[in-house]
Formats: structure tokens, C-alpha cells, sequence
């Protein structure tokens, strides 16, 4: 079974800051916007008529950042509710969460947390994910997350504990490649190695985003310009998975529109010499 897969082309995080944009004049010039789903939970307001408005023109991605499938205790069903209930509003192209836990008995922490890579986990995460493809009556994407730590208890890399939950659920893979290379950069863990770690088939969405270099490790902030290095992944990920559906992501310090459309311009010139690539070398672009 495919993946999943985003709306084609390069799309970019749908911000507060760049709402004026989308509501009055004309478009900008990028094929589809991902949002935070739990921005627009609530029954009205006008973070929910900007994104009425902005599916009229332009396909949707729901992103989620609070489920938190990893967690020991049962999925919180008011929040799986609010999904499907803006699932069924919005119409998406596509619906993701992350491979990551995020509440104790007391509430939730409001992060994402990296999981221990375990059979016992795995198990787990391969009930959540069917508890929620079967409240949204799809298939969904989860990604790879920047973990600031990992567990001697692990039995599998990351990806590779992705690969068999999208074999065992259905689901498919949002490829963070950033976050590949925050993890290379803290861990000494192989992005090209990750990377080759899935089928080739199952990566439905990438995401590109700025990281920040620390004396105590390489952070996630999602608040610059993608890196050289992260390009150079990039591209990687396009010889291996071919031209996946890629999002631009940048949630702070968040710049003017047009720093982030250039962002998208540089990923479709890139997918654009990944497609003559391969179609020099006889490959199925």
C-alpha cells in the first residue's frame, strides 16, 4: 500500500502573521499551506474564517502537535473529537501527527517527547495510530520528531520503527529531514542511513525547516533559513523517495511572506533538477 501523500508540489506553514495575505489580494504563489490543527479547534473565530477561506483556492494539510500517540495513558477523545470534527469541515488532503508521547496523568506537557524505540512501544504506537485512522476514517502521515535524547532500551533507529508502524497500520511517513539531520548532528546518527531505512513508497510528505547550533546541542526552532546541509539532504531524500509533496516550516521569529516563498522556490528548483535528474539517468521521475 502508498503512503498517504500531501498535496504535490511545495507548499508553506500557514501563520498568523501571513493571514492578510491569503485573505486580500492576490494569492501567493505556493501550491498548498499547512496548518496547526489544534489552532482551529474552536467553533468560530477568525482563525477558523481565514482557513474557511483559504480552502477555497488552495489544498490543505493538517499537521497535529498535541495527540501525543506515545503516551501511556489513553488518547484524549475530546481532542481525537476536535480532529475529526475539523477533518470533516476542512476536507485536507492529508492529516499528520508525530512520532512522539506528550502527557503524564497530570495533564499535558506541551511537547513533543521522544519515545523509547521498543518492541513494547511499537506495539503501542500501532494501536494508537489505527484508534485514530479509524476515528478519522483515513490514513494519516506520522513524523520523525528531534529527540534531545535516546534510550539505551531501544531496539530500533527511528525510521526503522516508522517503516514497520506504517507496515503493521497503514499509515504512511512525514520525512522531517531536518530533524535527520538535528538528530545526526546531536547523536552521531546517519541521515542517508535513516533515510535508506524506509521503503521508498511510504514517505508521503518532507518538511524543511532552520535549526539553531548551540554549545549544547543543534535545536529544532524552525526559526531561519533552511541550512546548505540540510538542502543537501534534501536531495538525498529526492534521489531516494523521488518528488514528494514538501512543506517549508518556520513558527518563530517568523519573517516576512516572501522570505518563506523564496524558501519554496529554492525546493521546486531543487525538485525540478531531481525530475531532469532522473529522467536522464531512466528513472520513473
Amino acid at each position: 500500500m502508498s503512503a498517504p501523500r500531501a498535496p504535490a508540489g511545495v507548499g508553506i506553514g500557514l501563520r498568523h502573521a501571513h493571514y492578510d495575505a491569503f485573505v486580500a489580494g492576490p494569492p501567493p504563489a505556493v501550491a498548498w499551506v499547512e496548518v496547526h490543527s489544534e489552532n482551529y479547534f474552536g467553533d468560530g473565530g477568525y482563525d477558523l474564517h481565514v482557513l474557511d477561506i483559504v480552502r477555497r483556492d488552495r489544498a490543505v494539510s493538517l499537521h497535529g502537535v498535541g495527540l501525543g500517540l506515545g503516551s501511556a495513558g489513553p488518547l484524549d477523545a475530546t481532542h481525537l473529537a476536535r480532529l475529526r470534527r475539523l477533518v470533516e469541515r476542512i476536507e485536507p488532503a492529508v492529516v499528520s501527527e508525530h512520532l512522539c508521547w506528550g502527557a503524564v496523568a497530570g495533564g499535558h506537557l506541551h511537547d513533543l517527547l521522544p519515545m523509547p524505540l521498543t518492541r513494547a512501544a511499537l506495539d503501542l504506537v500501532c494501536g494508537r495510530v489505527a484508534q485514530m485512522q479509524d476515528a478519522l476514517r483515513r490514513p494519516v502521515l506520522i513524523e520523525n520528531v528531534s529527540a534531545y535524547v535516546r534510550f539505551r532500551a531501544d531496539q530500533y533507529g527511528e525510521t526503522a520503527f516508522l517503516a514497520e508502524l506504517a507496515r503493521r497500520t497503514g499509515c504512511g511517513v512525514l520525512l522531517d529531514v531536518n530533524n535527520l539531520y538535528v538528530n545526526q548532528r546531536n547523536h552521531g546518527e546517519d541521515a542517508l542511513a535513516a533515510m535508506a531505512a524506509l521503503p521508498a513508497d511510504v514517505v508521503g510528505e518532507i518538511h524543511l525547516a532552520g535549526h539553531r547550533v548551540t554549545e549544547a546541542a543543534v535545536i529544532d526552532d524552525h526559526g531561519s533559513r533552511v541550512a546548505p546541509a540540510v538542502w543537501a539532504l534534501y536531495d538525498a531524500a529526492l534521489d531516494r523517495f523521488g518528488n514528494v509533496p514538501t512543506l517549508i516550516e518556520w513558527d518563530t521569529d517568523v519573517p516576512p511572506l516572501d522570505v518563506l516563498l523564496d524558501e519554496a522556490r529554492i525546493a521546486r528548483e531543487r525538485m525540478a533538477a531531481a525530475r531532469a535528474d532522473a529522467v536522464r539517468n531512466g528513472a520513473h521521475p
